[in-house]
Order: C-alpha cells, then structure tokens, then sequence
C-alpha cells in the first residue's frame, strides 16, 4: 500500500480554493440543468466555464484515458456515465454530476445528484437518504476516528431505510494526485481500519441502491449500472481532517444556507 500523503496548512488551503472553485462550477450547472438537455451540453458548459472563467483544468479528463471532464449518471447507473449528445434529460430522470478540478497542483473531486422535472417520491426518498448518508459519514471524521467509523455511520443510515452499498467503488485520498490513498469504503465496523490524523484529506462518496447491492458493468468499459436495474444515488465531498474535526473542502453554497457548516 502506498504511504497516505500528509497535507501541510498551506498546502491544504491550497485544496480549499480548489474545492471553492468547484463549488462555483455546480453553482453554474444549477442553472443551465434541465429537461432536454443533453448530457453532452452538461459536460462542455462545465469544461468552457472551468477553462475560461475559472482558469483551471478539469483533471478527469484524459485521466485513464476517459476523454471528458465529468460523469453524468443517471437512474439506475451508479458511477462513471458517460456524457454524450444523445442522451437527454427528461422529467422523472434523477443523474449525479460528479467533477474533478484542478488548480494550482492540487485537486478538489465533488459530485451532486439533480432531480429532473417531476421525480417520484421513492426517488426523491433514495436522493434524500444517500445525501444524509453523506453527512452522517463526514460527521464521524476527527482525529483519532478510524475509517470503519466512516463506514459504519454511511451503512446504517442507508440500510436503516432500506437501501444497500455499493462495495466496489469507494472514496480516496486526494491532493496532488487525483487517486491517493486512503480507500475509503462506505461499510464497515466502528473501530476498525485505519486511525484517522490531522492532515489527511480524502473524499467520501456513497454510492447507494435502492435494491440490490450488486453492479454490472456495460460493454463501454466505464458505465457502472445497478444488476437489479433500480435506481442508485451518490453524493461526494472532498473533506479534511483538523486538529479537533473535519472540514468539507467543497461545500457549496447552497449548504451553507442550507445550515450545513464548513466545520465539524
């Protein structure tokens, strides 16, 4: 296993503009998405607004060769859609956006889930739980906490309402590289795993199912999709550890009027 990469003050304020730039991306995105767009048009308002105004560089892009600099997933793809022309949001769609930016060397990685025209109850019930599911894990970040406990606080919420994790994919380091260690698994038991330290800085992203744990991936080498066929949900922070908590590198505005806090 690789050596986690400890984050200095400086260098973590260096991700902290990162992820505030990236919040200012999904603020554009909060506009522009809506019924009949096409995936495509998501994924190149996004590039034009990263380039030109923000004057940083969308890291996913030809990162292992995936050509675009978003994924867009909708209903019951998990993870790692592909944009495309041909595919148009229509009313009842739910889609997680999920974008990675770089600036300045360092690396911010959030993804949000849009509900699109007129979604039903149960869908807007899976959106709601995996996002709560989120903060139950950023909650249980501090010095001293280990990775089960993350883990642990994502699973039972999700299954409490029913819902299952999806354990292939999983958060990460993050800083100069895109993909540093930690792995951050959504399930585990409290106490276990790693000790969590002042200075790590990683992601968290639930993937949650309405059904069935299981995935299947399609022919295009990328697109995760649930085996059962019902819909999943993932939300994403990048987050930091402090000397007595967390802080969320990438929270959006939204959140904060929201109630949600930068710190825990």
């Amino acid at each position: 296993m690789k050596q986690i990469v400890i984050k200095t003050p400086e260098e973590i304020a260096k991700m902290r503009h990162s992820g505030a730039l990236l919040a200012k991306v999904f603020a554009m995105l909060d506009g522009v998405i809506v019924e009949g767009m096409s995936t495509m048009e998501i994924n190149d308002r996004a590039e034009a607004f990263i380039v030109d105004e923000l004057k940083s560089r969308p890291a996913s892009k030809g990162q292992y060769d995936f050509p675009y600099v978003l994924n867009t997933s909708i209903d019951d793809v998990i993870c790692h859609g592909i944009p495309s022309a041909s595919k148009i949001l229509r009313s009842g769609m739910i889609v997680n956006v999920d974008i990675t930016l770089e600036n300045g060397g360092y690396i911010a990685d959030s993804s949000k889930m849009y509900c699109i025209g007129q979604t039903t109850p149960l869908a807007k019930r899976l959106v709601n739980n995996v996002y709560e599911s989120l903060w139950q894990g950023i909650r249980a970040v501090k010095p001293g906490a280990t990775l089960g406990d993350i883990g642990h606080a994502i699973q039972q919420h999700a299954e409490q309402a029913g819902y299952s994790i999806v354990r292939e994919y999983c958060g990460h380091g993050i800083g100069r590289d895109m993909h540093e260690e930690p792995a951050v698994l959504h399930f585990g038991q409290p106490g276990t795993g790693m000790v969590l330290q002042e200075g790590m800085v990683f992601t968290i992203e639930p993937m949650i199912n309405q059904g069935d744990h299981r995935i299947k991936q399609k022919k295009d080498g990328w697109t995760v999709v649930t085996r059962d066929k019902k819909l999943s949900a993932q939300w994403e922070h990048t987050v930091a550890v402090t000397a007595d908590g967390v802080e969320i590198l990438t929270l959006r505005d939204e959140e904060r009027q929201a109630g949600y806090a930068e710190r825990y």
